[in-house]
């Protein structure tokens, strides 16, 4: 069993990342406990702001419509694009895993100011 946290990042209203976090309830002991309670405070508030936190090995990978997490990033997509880049990271609170999923989604600005 996990606890499994998503949220789409905007900005001015327009959707640049989902990401899903999964934290196993065994890693939810003691100050891990906070990690419930975030509401609409950012993850990575909590996660860089803890010089305890220790950051695992980041797996980058294009998604494709087959896959179970692109269909989830593009649900309030009006067009959904042919392929999405994601990357996952495995995080340690106290010693504990939580796995943080990011997919890119084709509003997210490239550097240059286009989009994807």
């Amino acid at each position: 069993m996990a606890l499994v946290r998503d949220v789409e990042l905007q900005c001015d209203g327009t959707p640049w990342v989902f990401a899903r976090t999964l934290i196993p309830i065994t890693s939810l002991k003691g100050a891990a406990q906070r990690l419930t309670q975030l509401g609409e405070k950012p993850l990575g508030a909590v996660l860089f702001s803890d010089p305890k936190v220790i950051r695992g090995a980041t797996q980058v990978a294009r998604l494709l419509p087959r896959q179970p997490m692109f269909e989830t990033a593009c649900n309030h997509l009006q067009k959904k694009p042919n392929h999405l880049w994601g990357r996952r990271t495995l995080f340690f609170v106290q010693k504990r895993p939580l796995l943080v999923n990011e997919i890119f989604l084709p509003t997210l600005p490239l550097k240059g100011g286009g989009s994807r």
